[in-house]
């Protein structure tokens, strides 16, 4: 965890899907990633990123 006078960054968690759901589920912010992630997609993001802080200690 990192956390400023004005920054908070922490590890995302599966409790985190919904509001990372609207996120990668938007055209407009997803135009650069080839469109809108599906729901299955969204949770294999997750999934990657939540494998990537045990093996590698950090994630996107």
């Amino acid at each position: 965890m990192i956390e400023t006078e004005r920054l908070y960054l922490r590890e995302l968690q599966q409790s985190d899907i919904g509001s990372l759901s609207k996120i990668l589920q938007d055209d407009q912010t997803m135009y650069a990633y080839e469109g809108a992630f599906d729901d299955k997609e969204v949770q294999d993001w997750l999934d990657k990123q939540l494998a990537n802080y045990r093996r590698d200690g950090f994630g996107l």
